[in-house]
């Protein structure tokens, strides 16, 4: 049998949760606040990751490839270099919800 359509792609999307929505999930932003290697080992092991890659950039940078999220590693860098835990937070969020959602 011959393929005559050629599979579709992606459309690119953005974070399910914004940089600072915080308060759309305490729990979050509570592991995030005091205990923040906690958040990246959760965020690590959610991606098959080893637990000290949970807080890097390059974890972000593999999520946004994975599910074509819209940005560039300039746009990571400078949101990691402007609140650490604020986009540590809404990785750690948009797991949550994908995973809710069935996509993840």
């Amino acid at each position: 049998m011959a393929v005559t359509n050629q599979p579709g792609r992606f459309q690119p999307s953005e974070f399910q949760s914004g940089l600072c929505s915080c308060c759309d999930d305490c729990s979050v932003c509570l592991c995030g606040t005091f205990c923040l290697p906690c958040l990246g080992c959760s965020i690590a092991s959610d991606m098959d990751e080893c637990c000290l890659c949970g807080t890097q950039l390059a974890i972000r940078s593999v999520y946004r490839t994975r599910y074509n999220i819209e940005g560039s590693l300039c746009n990571d860098f400078m949101a990691y270099w402007c609140c650490f835990c604020c986009t540590t937070c809404q990785l750690k969020r948009d797991i949550k919800l994908r995973k809710a959602q069935g996509i993840f």
